[in-house]
């Protein structure tokens, strides 16, 4: 078979998660939701808010990423079955 220029997806399976958090962050993760529906016209649940909030900190923290990369660049490679 040819090699497409498309890898193969990665598992997008999602992965639960439950935390517990003070008051005054779920006061402001509520308060975060009624701006987000006052910005854009749509409610949407803390529980769809809390992941992209999650992603875009994570992708924005320079730091965190050049710390993955080395990280990741330090891992044994992965057994490939011939």
């Amino acid at each position: 078979m040819a090699d497409l220029k498309l890898r193969k997806l990665p598992d997008r399976t999602p992965v639960k998660l439950t935390i517990s958090v003070p008051p005054e962050l779920s006061k402001a993760l509520d308060e975060y939701a009624a701006v987000y529906a006052g910005t854009y016209g749509e409610r949407e649940p803390i529980t769809a808010l809390v992941p992209a909030m999650l992603t875009s900190f994570l992708e924005a923290d320079r730091t965190f990423q050049k710390a993955r990369k080395a990280l990741n660049h330090q891992s044994p490679p992965k057994h490939r079955d011939p």
